[in-house]
């Protein structure tokens, strides 16, 4: 799997590569949690989120589909008492009905066969009035092009499915139903658009 052979070396990308960007991401995403929140966090990667929502929550259940990648954060997060790790798809995750508050989903929308079917099982897994945080790289710029970013990314094989820009972001969640989307950008080299919204009725 492509996140397993890049889960040595993904952090570089994250504290040097695209270091602005991440820092206003994690700022911007401690702003979200609340201290009673429990939260589940898929697609946690190597942990770049998880440190910042177990330091700010009740409880945090972090997923990924990368066994590497979850070793990576479980080990970062060591020194965190109210964290647990588990290997999990997002289309189909084995949790029950409304148990979480915050459900979070960062850079991984765009390399899904299927994005609406893992949205509605976030959606399902949300408590009523609870939210869903969704990060996503933009690699299309302004003129609708592919950033450089997304084509070296995807000749290397991550496999991007779709490719977006802020506005054709927020109106993917509106046609998906969500009718209070907001977006908040963390800028730099390659910034990352965060999609906030309310758990939607089913």
């Amino acid at each position: 799997m492509f996140w397993d052979h890049v889960a040595g070396v993904y952090d570089i990308f994250v504290n040097v590569i695209n270091r602005k960007t991440h820092k206003a991401l994690r700022r911007m995403m401690a702003e979200l949690i609340e201290p009673d929140d429990r939260v589940l966090e898929c697609a946690c990667g190597t942990g770049l989120l998880s440190e910042v929502i177990a330091g700010r929550c009740r409880r945090l259940t972090a997923t990924d589909f990368s066994e590497k990648m979850l070793a990576k954060a479980e080990k970062k997060c060591a020194r965190f008492d109210n964290v647990s790790f588990c290997f999990a798809d997002l289309t189909a995750l084995g949790y029950p009905d409304g148990c979480f508050d915050k459900v979070v989903a960062g850079n991984v929308i765009h390399l899904l066969d299927d994005p609406l079917k893992a949205l509605k099982e976030l959606n399902r897994v949300c408590t009523p009035g609870g939210t869903l945080i969704i990060p996503t790289y933009m690699n299309r710029n302004k003129q609708g092009r592919t950033s450089g970013f997304a084509s070296a990314l995807g000749k290397a094989g991550a496999d991007f499915k779709r490719q977006f820009t802020l506005e054709s972001y927020r109106q993917f969640f509106l046609d998906a139903g969500y009718s209070d989307v907001r977006i908040l950008l963390a800028d730099g080299r390659i910034p990352c658009a965060i999609a906030v919204m309310k758990k939607k009725d089913n």
